[in-house]
């Protein structure tokens, strides 16, 4: 009987959820990779995805190659199909053929786009206007700077995760795993203000457990924080392409440059790793260099031996 590749497709994904405990953001991205698959196949005129050969694994490596991809995009692609074929076990019964996906491309160390604290206080000292919808949207940004969190933590973020009488949120990221998250004092002000005044009247006398709630009481969504921030942006009078996660990097900058150690980044934005972390110690170094340049004893030393 011929397998259909969708089928199959859901079959792994739905293992990766149950068992893995995969995010939802990541099986997307994992089904958007293994869609490329099959695509490439179906154009090869091959419906059986456990019908592979060395040499259309070869052609499908080519294939990324040519479409643009980041190297860090191709090596998830590379990986969603080695655990794919994986958990077939066809990798056992063919070894050798699953060669050409060994070797990942080489990734280059991107730095993090960021706002510089001047445009942040221009976002987040906007003026709030009478309407529940711009009181809410202003507490979304603070809390999303002020926290570094991702923004699907955001939008699922429950009033019992929040302590505004200590001042913390508890977020749940990946892999469920759940970390505690100061927040300051003015982010503090914007939230006690925002559930006094605006939760309410978004609510109409609902219920919801969800922090933040649209107009219609539902709970947010990505897309809807991501034209909320946008807007946002452009009244900021901020020209540059602005994301959700361009906040979270400034966050992490930001701290960096006013001396918080990379530890302490790493445990507020949840990094598993600190490997993960360590793409703002070009930062860091920045900030250390400056200090040397400062304060090292031997250019002060110069410098008055220079005197007559």
């Amino acid at each position: 009987m011929e397998l259909k590749t969708n089928s199959l497709i859901e079959q792994y994904l739905t293992s990766l959820r149950v068992e893995g405990g995969l995010a939802q953001n990541t099986l997307a991205a994992y089904r958007r990779d293994l869609q490329k698959l099959e695509h490439f196949l179906k154009y090869k005129g091959n419906a059986n995805p456990t019908n592979i050969s060395k040499e259309l694994l070869q052609g499908f490596l080519a294939y990324l190659k040519t479409t643009g991809l980041s190297p860090s995009s191709v090596s998830r692609c590379l990986a969603a199909v080695r655990g794919f074929y994986r958990f077939y076990g066809i990798e056992q019964e063919k070894p050798g053929i699953f060669s050409p996906l060994t070797s990942s491309p080489k990734r280059w160390m991107r730095l993090p786009k960021i706002l510089s604290e001047a445009e942040v206080t221009n976002l987040l000292e906007l003026p709030i206007s009478q309407g529940h919808e711009d009181l809410r949207d202003s507490a979304m940004v603070e809390l999303l700077y002020a926290t570094g969190l991702r923004v699907s933590e955001l939008i699922s973020l429950e009033l019992s995760h929040l302590n505004l009488e200590i001042g913390y949120v508890l977020a749940t990221g990946k892999r469920d795993k759940q970390r505690v998250v100061p927040i300051g004092d003015k982010s503090r002000k914007v939230l006690t203000r925002y559930l006094s005044e605006a939760r309410p009247g978004l609510l109409k006398k609902k219920m919801s457990q969800s922090l933040f709630v649209t107009r219609l009481g539902r709970p947010f969504t990505r897309q809807g924080f991501w034209k909320v921030l946008r807007g946002r942006a452009q009244r900021a009078g901020i020209t540059k392409s602005i994301s959700p996660h361009m906040l979270r990097h400034s966050f992490a900058t930001h701290l960096l440059e006013h001396g918080a150690d990379l530890r302490s980044v790493q445990m507020m934005l949840g990094h598993s790793s600190i490997t993960t972390t360590q793409i703002y110690t070009h930062v860091e170094q920045a900030r250390l260099k400056r200090i040397h340049s400062e304060l090292f004893p031997r250019k002060r030393l110069q410098g008055q031996a220079k005197k007559p």
